[in-house]
């Protein structure tokens, strides 16, 4: 018999409706946020960035916010297609030669990022 154990309280996940994203060019040394609403895709200079889903925590934990993101350019194809965490943007940020990219936060259209 196979036994699980359960965590006492079950995370629960708010969907959001836009993921706001940090794109560092490392050439330039300038950062910019981007706004891409989930289930868009977004160019920007020579990455074409997909928000599959963006979810904030629930609000009596610790504020988080989750997103799935797939990263592409054209001349290498898929570079990254994984959840990103605003908390821990060192667990799983996308790291290559000229971008680094993070997640903000999560907001609905009437929002603004935290």
């Amino acid at each position: 018999m196979i036994v699980c154990a359960l965590p006492d309280v079950a995370m629960a996940y708010i969907n959001r409706d836009i993921a706001n994203i940090r794109v560092m060019n490392k050439a330039a040394g300038k950062t910019y946020s981007v706004d891409i609403p989930v289930g868009n895709s977004a160019q920007f200079e020579k990455l074409n960035i997909t928000v599959h889903t963006c979810k904030q925590s629930d609000p009596f934990d610790a504020e988080d916010y989750f997103a799935f993101l797939k990263i592409s350019t054209s001349a290498d194809g898929t570079i990254f297609s994984n959840w990103m965490s605003r908390n821990e943007p060192g667990v799983r940020p996308l790291q290559n030669a000229d971008y680094d990219v993070w997640l903000v936060g999560c907001k609905n259209k009437e929002e603004d990022v935290q």
